[in-house]
């Protein structure tokens, strides 16, 4: 699974990256970093659950 983020909806609100930490952080300026595009199995519900947690629905998981 590939964890994307569409940049022209993204607000920077940053509950996406309390849900994946590992997969996802705000940089220094709001900017959403992807640190792994590549989702681990172990990883797939932390995704699934940042993707429900963004009021912008700027994530989107789909098959690699």
């Amino acid at each position: 699974m590939k964890i994307s983020v569409e940049r022209a909806r993204c607000e920077g609100y940053g509950f996406c990256e309390q849900s994946a930490p590992t997969l996802l952080r705000l940089d220094d300026e709001g900017e959403l970093e992807i640190l792994l595009e590549e989702v681990p199995a172990a990883q797939t519900e932390a995704a699934e659950a940042a993707i429900r947690v963004c009021p912008v629905a700027a994530l989107n998981l789909a098959d690699a």
